[in-house]
């Protein structure tokens, strides 16, 4: 199972975000392509932070009482990004998302994020990897 890896399940057209880009612009992006977070970068494409819907959800929340969001990705992003490569194994990621772990992982590739990674994406390798192993003779 270890031979299941990351670059074989991994969304290769993430919505990518930019630290100056609005906190608007940024969950419209999120919703329009029903993403959970989305790796932050600059502009050589290289990681800087991560804004999960949790992360939007909390300073709108505060926005939405005085109707002033104002907000920039970079005044809401986490900067301690866990992130993955496209050689990992998708086994050992399983194993560390089911932990109260990120629900998403940035891929990155000598420093630039190429992808992303999620539950249902490391599910999915998963489930197929166990459909194999009923299918195949005795």
């Amino acid at each position: 199972m270890d031979s299941i890896k990351v670059t074989d399940n991994m969304d290769r057209q993430p919505v990518l975000l930019t630290p100056e880009m609005s906190l608007a612009a940024a969950v419209d992006a999120l919703l329009e392509k029903k993403k959970l977070g989305a790796p932050v970068v600059d502009g050589s494409g290289q990681l800087v932070g991560f804004l999960s819907q949790q992360d939007c959800m909390s300073v709108m929340l505060k926005s939405s009482y005085h109707c002033d969001l104002v907000a920039n990705v970079n005044d809401c992003m986490r900067t301690d990004v866990l992130w993955v490569s496209p050689d990992d194994s998708v086994l050992r990621l399983a194993e560390q998302m089911l932990g109260p772990k990120p629900k998403v992982y940035p891929v990155v590739e000598e420093g630039k994020v190429i992808g992303t990674i999620n539950r249902t994406d490391v599910l999915s390798a998963i489930n197929k990897y166990m459909q194999q192993c009923y299918l195949a003779p005795a």
